[in-house]
């Protein structure tokens, strides 16, 4: 799937409520801390399940936390510790928009990730910690 060309609002959303898996993980996407920008050459990475991250926007600005879940489908992501208070007084995971996010740590478990984060940083080979 082609992204649109059409600058039309309508034809924008439509792409971004129909896109597939593969293009919605990029949508998934934060920006990195300073230290993580001159570490890998790059200015924003997609969000994944244990990324290290602040929040930067809205009631939980300045907190930060453990991804615990991404949501392609809603394009939301949840983050442990990061509460809201439902009227029948039980508790649930906030779900915050990735736009609203910078990351500080990132997960380097898979292996795929780190080559694309060595193919960023032009042939550099990434220590797994």
């Amino acid at each position: 799937m082609k992204r649109p060309i059409s600058k039309k609002p309508k034809k924008q959303r439509k792409f971004l409520f129909t896109a597939p898996l593969h293009l919605r993980r990029k949508f998934m996407s934060a920006h990195l801390s300073k230290e993580l920008i001159e570490k890998y050459k790059t200015r924003s990475f997609p969000l994944r399940k244990d990324d290290e991250v602040e929040i930067m926007r809205g009631k939980f600005i300045g907190k930060t936390g453990k991804i615990s879940k991404v949501d392609l489908k809603e394009y939301k992501v949840y983050i442990d510790g990061i509460k809201v208070k439902r009227t029948d007084g039980t508790t649930r995971l906030k779900a915050i928009d990735p736009s609203n996010l910078k990351i500080l740590k990132l997960n380097l478990t898979d292996k795929k990730r780190i080559k694309v984060l060595e193919r960023k940083m032009k042939g550099k080979v990434i220590k797994n910690v």
